[in-house]
């Protein structure tokens, strides 16, 4: 396959060029050019401010491609530009969306691809369902080739995935490591599904010109689901740790972070704390053989040893050390008046 990655060199999108460029498809891809050791060696790079329409243009002359991917498209105006730049030079279009999108509150534990779309929480999610409900009308109208891909919460090598964090997920490792209390939104049993990237790319490069996914929205996550309780004991486990948890429901922990900066509305009421069970019959229709196969103990695993092998990914964040002791403190607090 003759294949366009916009973006490429993300947490999901650099696996995925990785496994496309050792099947040997003729890949490119097209960014700012800042991350290029993150791209696979072979593949062609495209460097260009994806924003600007002449720019794009200009990059794009005498070219057509089986597939085109957007991993960085998040307002209609992207999109838009998208339809114009590529309705008439690919086969498919793949729009990469997110499983946050899904109503919140959740009516069902159970989602499925036709859950419907509502999440008054998070302005991200709202975008993206604008991103999807356009792209389906040029499908309907006109037989614009598309593919909506929702992925949910996943990981790779170089962020261990947390639900309350600052910059980066290194502050909360660390003070897991410290045995310094450690914020868990509600009670800590919401149940949470964690996607190795190396299964999302699997699943993802099934859907690439095949002709069943054109029209079709598809989510791709893991059938495993823990709870946030269990997540941060597997984390503390591998580090060789006990786990001190702090529990400290959703509401507190947002109007607490409002006051010194953070913002964790979206994140949490709009996605993190509502159980999510993801049925991905739909995916195994498409991809028949698919299965995630990389359970959260062996990928947090490697994350983490890679993490402490690489210490650039080490990233302090002293402020958000602050705010989780100033929150510790407050709740140690309450349950002691």
């Amino acid at each position: 396959m003759k294949i366009l990655i916009i973006g490429g060199t993300g947490t999901i999108s650099s696996e995925i060029s990785r496994q496309l460029q050792r099947d040997g498809h003729e890949l490119t891809l097209l960014n700012r050019g800042n991350k290029k050791d993150s791209a696979p060696k072979g593949a062609e790079l495209l460097c260009g401010d994806y924003h600007k329409v002449e720019e794009m243009e200009a990059l794009l002359v005498g070219r057509k491609f089986d597939v085109v991917a957007n991993f960085i498209a998040f307002k209609l105006e992207d999109v838009q530009r998208d339809y114009g730049l590529f309705k008439d030079i690919t086969k498919q279009y793949v729009f990469v969306s997110t499983a946050s999108a899904y109503q919140k509150p959740s009516v069902n534990v159970v989602v499925n691809e036709s859950t419907p779309l509502s999440n008054p929480y998070w302005q991200y999610s709202r975008d993206k369902i604008a991103c999807e409900e356009w792209l389906m009308e040029r499908f309907r109208e006109g037989g614009f080739p598309l593919t909506i891909v929702r992925p949910s919460h996943t990981y790779g090598n170089k962020s261990v995935p947390t639900a309350i964090h600052g910059g980066a997920s290194w502050a909360v490792i660390k003070r897991i490591q410290e045995g310094k209390p450690v914020l868990i939104h509600g009670d800590g049993s919401s149940l949470w599904t964690l996607t190795h990237n190396t299964d999302f790319a699997n699943g993802f490069i099934g859907l690439l010109s095949n002709p069943h996914a054109i029209g079709q929205a598809v989510q791709i996550t893991s059938d495993e689901s823990l709870s946030w309780t269990q997540i941060y004991e597997i984390i503390a486990r591998k580090l060789g740790v006990k786990l001190n948890p702090c529990y400290v429901t959703s509401q507190q922990v947002i109007k607490l972070g409002k006051q010194v900066g953070y913002d964790f509305e979206g994140g949490l009421l709009g996605d993190k704390s509502v159980s999510v069970i993801f049925d991905n019959s739909k995916l195994k229709r498409l991809v028949p053989g698919f299965m995630a196969t990389m359970r959260f103990d062996q990928g947090v695993s490697r994350t983490i040893d890679y993490i402490l092998e690489n210490p650039k990914y080490q990233h302090e964040d002293p402020d958000f050390d602050k705010f989780c002791d100033m929150v510790a403190d407050k709740i140690s607090g309450l349950m002691s008046s």
